[in-house]
């Protein structure tokens, strides 16, 4: 049995939860998401509690029943409380701005970047060098801060890039900080 696809999950008071066969939606304070699943999974809800059970032993049934929870759940916790990836930027002169819906970067590039946030996600710049993506939906928070730090990854010689929030940059010796090298 699959650790993670056995536990059940909670649903908050105000979460709603409506199975039809394989979709479900789930509907809170902060919106709503649907998603459609496997039909070889049962998802049931018993007094509050979500629990996702596969017909069989096989391998790809294994596999999905710890998938399908681990969605479920997240949708749960995005309609409740919602997702939040926090980026950096490291670097002389390098700065953002959110200018409506877009969101310009200034990183060492000739032109400022543009990047358009799509429906669903919001992009939130407390200051210069934070960018704070927000949002319902795990994947297209991730998605959306992958995007934004691709743009200007972090340096491994200076440092200086895209980074989130906490990541640690292992910064590199240069040419001159070889051992042994020879004059």
């Amino acid at each position: 049995m699959s650790r993670i696809g056995k536990m059940p999950i909670p649903l908050p008071p105000q979460v709603e939860v409506d199975i039809k066969g394989n979709a479900v939606r789930v509907k809170g304070p902060n919106g709503e998401l649907s998603r459609s699943f496997d039909p070889a999974m049962d998802i049931t809800l018993n007094e509050g509690v979500l629990t996702v059970s596969r017909h069989s032993d096989n391998r790809i049934h294994r596999s999905l029943h710890g998938l399908t929870r681990s969605l479920l759940a997240n949708m749960v916790e995005g309609v409740s409380k919602g997702f939040e990836k926090n980026l950096e930027i490291v670097g002389v002169g390098y700065r953002a701005q959110k200018v409506g819906e877009k969101v310009v970067l200034q990183v060492g590039y000739s032109q400022h970047v543009e990047i358009v946030t799509p429906a669903g996600i919001s992009v939130v710049v407390p200051e210069a060098q934070r960018i704070s993506v927000q949002g319902i939906d795990k994947q297209m928070v991730g998605d959306v801060a992958a995007k934004i730090r691709a743009v200007r990854p972090p340096d491994h010689y200076k440092g200086k890039g895209i980074r989130y929030a906490g990541e640690k940059v292992r910064i590199k010796p240069g040419k001159s900080g070889k051992v042994g090298a020879k004059r």
